[in-house]
């Protein structure tokens, strides 16, 4: 993969690109003070919401904000598609690559009665959830309104929350977010509606 960042003067300020890709730290600012970058341009993942979330946080920086660096890993990835695919963090082989030891919580979408009312029961949601912690390290969803249903996780993993606090968590019914409630239970003593 290389950027297109070529012809736009960076040369003549002495921005440092690499394979097209214009550097910038974690406050997304460029080796040349005060000049700042954000998007694609900057490299991936090459999402609309990461450059959003870019764009706010460099504004931030310039107004002189504290500010939180962003995760990229944690970034939600979505593939709008039938069914939907939508996942953030870690995927199982890379906890494993990290030395995580690593617990699996699946729930398939086949048994969430909303799913079915909806005629739109293919896939399931999977939580990698790190064994001795109990913290979520990653989630995948395939399936009906997958790339909604993960902002709920978003905002679990932001919050440092547990796959049990998760599991824990009421949710109404019936809702297809109760395939994460379930795929939360399944990380740890077991799904209860399977």
């Amino acid at each position: 993969m290389v950027g297109n960042s070529e012809n736009i003067g960076l040369e003549k300020l002495g921005v440092k690109v690499e394979k097209g890709f214009i550097n910038v730290d974690e406050k997304m600012a460029t080796n040349v003070e005060g000049v700042y970058a954000i998007g694609d341009v900057t490299g991936p993942p090459l999402l609309a919401h990461v450059a959003s979330a870019q764009g706010v946080l460099a504004v931030e920086t310039i107004a002189g904000h504290e500010t939180t660096p962003l995760v990229y890993e944690d970034m939600p990835r979505a593939t709008y598609c039938h069914p939907q695919v939508a996942s953030l963090g870690l995927t199982e082989a890379q906890a494993e690559e990290r030395g995580f030891k690593v617990k699996v919580g699946k729930f398939p979408f086949s048994a969430s009665g909303k799913a079915i009312a909806l005629d739109d029961y293919e896939g399931m949601v999977k939580f990698v959830v790190d064994e001795e912690f109990g913290e979520l390290l990653g989630a995948h969803i395939i399936g009906p309104e997958a790339s909604e249903l993960l902002s709920e996780i978003g905002v679990a993993k932001q919050l440092e929350y547990s796959a049990d606090d998760i599991a824990r968590t009421v949710h109404a019914h019936p809702t297809l977010s109760e395939a994460i409630m379930e795929a939360a239970l399944a990380a740890g003593e077991g799904a209860i509606h399977i």
